[in-house]
């Protein structure tokens, strides 16, 4: 028989329901008879004492909340009744120690990668067009258009044929077959990014934006880039080119650049990238996939759409494959410092060192304090799909989001931009907005990400796979098409953490490997939004 109740740490006063219970029912949970108050959906949260106004209220071992009128035993908690409060960081007060998993079948494991000159290692091959300003986006969107036809990249667009047969008069059920495309190349892929940015904002705005870029070039999964610049923008093309310099003064990549303002008509212009970039991907293409340590590994750890159930199933499964990583010397990257908002001190004391504490903290105290500045807060993050699915404060979003990155010490603190470098759990700062924050960590070289979500979402990345990792089967049958892995089975008592979260790495190293590809690569879902964080002038 399913278990009804859980709680996740010794001391919670809080306990999550895992299924739908009924007013008046009667759950036997941890030796008491809890009478169940009001009609309660599974992922929401039960009073497990008696709890008056002002009450702590604590999960995951923390506080996430305060109660903001009496709330009985066996009673509901809503936004009605409970405010966001956690505690207040201070400075590192102790080093949290770690006992790392058992790795001994994983420390000589290998994925069939791309390698670099820099000692790094990619999951894909891509050689990637993008503009410097969103003057070229247009262009941008041309290039890719010719290059999309001609070389018959990937598969052919399934609504696009189901159109095109229709129109000829083939049946509904005929025209509704996928249409393979014969590739022109094997090994390569030609992305396209564009954005808003380049121009029009602060300096300081186009700087990040350069830092950005310059990381998706350094990034293991790119073997080569087209940059179109209009010329007279805000970020130039010495910017990119410094960014570039600091990034990797040894850079053995082609990056091929061209200002429209200095070469004539589009055309000519078009003709001369065309054949260019045509003769970097043929070379591109000659590279092959190699055996690599999975130490080589990056990856972005990402959730979105979280639900009730994503900070007991996907979240902390998702922590275990990343502690597994970080003791083989991986880098797994977590983010989203809006959602981290409540274990600010767990984190502080899991630095290695008291520069990268402190600096956690400034980051966290500055991003804050200029959400405030503008009417809004940490406490507003949670979003209407969180709170209907049970996270109905943001230091309970923030606990279960948090698990994501396991357990293992935290080795750098990292600004947006920034480029990882150092084996083991880094921290990024970067919007809790999905598209933004994975948009950052491939920018700070993730090689690979993983997505965890309860709700679905179909968010991708133009260079790096990205897969969906579910926190309940229900999400996973309803959208198949998009959830790489299910970690439902976790909730109905069928399997523990260790065991999901050793499936998701293998799973990980399959797609590294290109022996599977991933769901938001199959639907072509390129996602790209740089975060900006000044105003525009």
């Amino acid at each position: 028989m399913q278990q009804k109740l859980i709680t996740v740490q010794p001391g919670d006063n809080v306990a999550i329901a895992l299924v739908d219970l009924v007013q008046g029912d009667r759950v036997q949970f941890e030796g008491e008879e809890i009478i169940i108050l009001s009609n309660t959906k599974a992922k929401h949260k039960i009073a497990l004492t008696d709890l008056a106004k002002e009450d702590k209220i604590f999960m995951y071992g923390v506080l996430v909340g305060k109660a903001m009128s009496e709330i009985k035993k066996g009673g509901l908690l809503t936004t009605e009744n409970v405010k966001h409060q956690s505690n207040a960081v201070k400075e590192k007060t102790t080093t949290t120690g770690w006992t790392p998993p058992d790795i001994s079948k994983w420390k000589d494991r290998t994925f069939m990668g791309y390698h670099r000159h820099d000692g790094q290692v990619g999951t894909k091959n891509v050689w990637l067009f993008f503009p410097l300003v969103f003057c070229e986006n247009r262009n941008i969107e041309r290039l890719k258009d010719v290059f999309e036809k001609e070389l018959n990249l990937g598969k052919s667009n399934k609504q696009q044929n189901l159109l095109r047969n229709l129109l000829s008069g083939t049946t509904t059920e005929e025209a509704v077959e996928q249409v393979e495309s014969r590739r022109t190349f094997d090994n390569i892929e030609v992305k396209f990014i564009t954005h808003q940015g380049g121009c029009g904002g602060i300096r300081q705005d186009s700087e990040t934006l350069a830092k950005l870029l310059a990381g998706y070039v350094k990034n293991p999964n790119v073997a080569g880039a087209t940059v179109l610049s209009l010329g007279c923008q805000n970020l130039q093309i010495d910017i990119l080119k410094k960014a570039l310099n600091t990034l990797d003064p040894d850079l053995e990549k082609p990056v091929l650049i061209y200002e429209q303002q200095k070469m004539g008509t589009v055309e000519e212009m078009l003709n001369k990238i065309i054949v260019d970039s045509f003769e970097g991907i043929k070379r591109a293409n000659a590279i092959q996939r190699k055996p690599a340590s999975i130490s080589k590994l990056k990856l972005g750890l990402e959730c979105g759409g979280s639900d009730g159930f994503s900070g007991i199933s996907a979240n902390p499964a998702l922590g275990y494959a990343s502690d597994i990583l970080a003791a083989v010397g991986g880098s797994p990257i977590l983010s989203e410092f809006p959602e981290l908002c409540g274990v600010e001190q767990e984190l502080v004391n899991r630095c290695v060192n008291e520069e990268d504490a402190k600096r956690f903290i400034q980051l966290m105290k500055t991003y804050e304090a200029s959400a405030e500045a503008v009417g809004s807060g940490f406490d507003m993050n949670p979003s209407p799909g969180n709170i209907k699915d049970g996270l109905i404060t943001d230091a309970m979003k923030s606990a279960g989001a948090a698990k994501k990155g396991g357990t293992s010490p935290i080795t750098a603190i990292l600004d947006y931009g920034e480029y990882v470098t150092k084996p083991g759990l880094n921290l990024l700062c970067t919007p809790g907005n999905d598209v933004e924050s994975t948009t950052g960590m491939v920018g700070s070289g993730a090689n690979i990400v993983v997505f965890t979500t309860g709700l679905g979402t179909p968010t991708g990345n133009p260079i790096a796979p990205v897969l969906k990792v579910s926190s309940n089967t229900i999400l996973a049958e309803r959208m198949p098409d998009i959830i790489d892995i299910d970690t439902g089975a976790i909730i109905r008592g069928e399997k523990g953490i260790e065991e999901m979260g050793e499936q998701i790495l293998e799973h990980v190293i399959k797609v590294a490997s290109g022996e599977i590809e991933a769901k938001a690569d199959l639907l072509g879902q390129d996602d790209f939004i740089p975060w900006k964080r000044g105003v525009s002038l």
